[in-house]
């Protein structure tokens, strides 16, 4: 890989992957646009686990929280730590089970067209609009129960279409579910961090039962600047939400899909 086409992969990696906007969209749409080779799956990995450590960070005490929890609960003990932990296992596990179903039969590969994108983009952007302007903002995250961190998690299965974005579809089911917007993202975050994983543990053995595993340079450089960006992002995300809402993304994804159309069609 050359430098740049590094430095592009891990920062759009690193901007997309929790805002709203579909981050295997734009991967997907990088090499097409640069006109590059696929960056390959071992850069896949090291941008996701960069990502997946910026996520753990900035939600360190959650990530606390849940580490205790299944400590508690091997310990045979029930507190809201191990309460916590059980939700986001409940709202992981739809979107685990279809993902592997259907990476195992290769069905996620034909899902990967620009078309599907672009059309995505756009749908589903709609529907964040739609639901984040019409829907009331009367639930805290003290009040995610079993029940709706499963119908999140169901919804979450839709972000195997790429375009669809699995930050934006989690965030419009926990708006719809009338969540505040900085906990709708919260929620969504957390919810990230197992997928995250397992997608990465997933890829990677893949990887090494094919005898591609060469972790370089490259690699560590991916990671690291997918890290820095992903920190950032998240906590400009957060920061905005505090007192506005979605409709920059919105507007974002509106304006990538139509150019997608356009160029598509024309």
């Amino acid at each position: 890989m050359s430098l740049l086409h590094l430095i592009v992969v891990a920062v759009v990696q690193g901007l997309t992957e929790f805002l709203p906007i579909s981050s295997s969209a734009h991967l997907i749409l990088v090499p097409l646009a640069g006109d590059w080779p696929d960056q390959g799956p071992t850069i896949d990995i090291a941008v996701h686990l960069g990502t997946l450590g910026a996520v753990m960070l900035y939600f360190r005490q959650d990530v606390a929280a849940m580490v205790m929890g299944l400590v508690s609960l091997l310990l045979g003990r029930f507190n809201p730590d191990t309460r916590l932990f059980l939700l986001i296992v409940a709202g992981t596990l739809p979107a685990l089970a279809a993902g592997y179903i259907l990476a195992s039969q290769g069905f996620l590969e034909l899902l990967r067209s620009p078309l599907i994108i672009a059309w995505t983009t756009v749908l589903f952007g709609l529907l964040l609009w739609a639901v984040d302007r019409i829907c009331l903002q009367i639930n805290r995250m003290e009040q995610l129960g079993f029940a709706t961190v499963l119908l999140i998690g169901l919804a979450q299965i839709l972000a195997l279409i790429p375009g669809t974005s699995r930050s934006g579809i989690t965030i419009t089911a926990a708006r719809a579910l009338g969540f505040e917007r900085a906990d709708a993202a919260r929620i969504s975050l957390l919810l990230s961090m197992p997928i995250i994983l397992a997608a990465a543990c997933y890829a990677g053995l893949e990887v090494v039962q094919d005898g591609r595993l060469s972790l370089g340079l490259d690699a560590l450089v991916a990671a690291a600047l997918a890290f820095v960006t992903a920190l950032s992002a998240v906590a400009l995300m957060m920061r905005w939400l505090r007192h506005a809402s979605y409709t920059p993304f919105v507007i974002y994804r509106l304006v990538l899909g139509a150019g997608l159309l356009y160029w598509l069609y024309a």
